[in-house]
């Protein structure tokens, strides 16, 4: 299975691409999608749903996984995270790729079984399940590789939970 994690965003989109094959993932490729700042809001988020649905047709994943928003205090920017998601789902959607979401706590409950998990324990790891030199960077493509591992982690256990 190839699966594309996704940590979405307006600024920097992290994404991680990891195939599984004899039960352990191997990472692809990763990076991140950036926009300019000094551009209009559509127009990043014209420019971001245009990568990701070159992304998607390059690499040709069999779902797609991405996290879901988290509210904090500053609602202006959960709304344009929010922006950004949508035309990513859309990207997803327009080339029939299955989406899966997940929580911020499902991922580190999924990488470190402790959902308060930092950000440091989550990119060591990423990079130790993925048998990797180093820690991923920047920051947001490894967030979207954990991404990635948390969805076939559950992807797993929900095929199990069918027999």
């Amino acid at each position: 299975m190839l699966v594309l994690g996704i940590d979405p965003g307006i600024a920097c989109t992290g994404f991680g691409l990891l195939e599984e094959n004899d039960r352990r993932p191997s990472m692809i490729d990763y990076g991140c999608i950036v926009t300019d700042k000094d551009q209009p809001a559509e127009e990043r988020l014209q420019e971001l749903y245009q990568e990701i649905f070159r992304l998607i047709q390059k690499a040709e994943p069999n779902q797609v996984a991405i996290e879901k928003l988290f509210f904090s205090k500053n609602t202006s920017s959960a709304m344009i995270v929010s922006q950004a998601r949508g035309v990513i789902m859309l990207a997803a959607a327009e080339s029939n790729i299955p989406v899966a979401e997940y929580a911020p706590l499902e991922v580190k409950m999924a990488l470190t079984g402790y959902g308060r998990a930092d950000k440091r324990q989550i990119q060591q790891m990423v990079k130790t399940l993925l048998g990797l030199s180093e820690i991923p960077k920047p920051d947001h493509a490894a967030d979207a590789l954990a991404i990635a591992i948390c969805h076939l982690n559950s992807y797993k256990i929900k095929s199990l939970d069918k027999l």
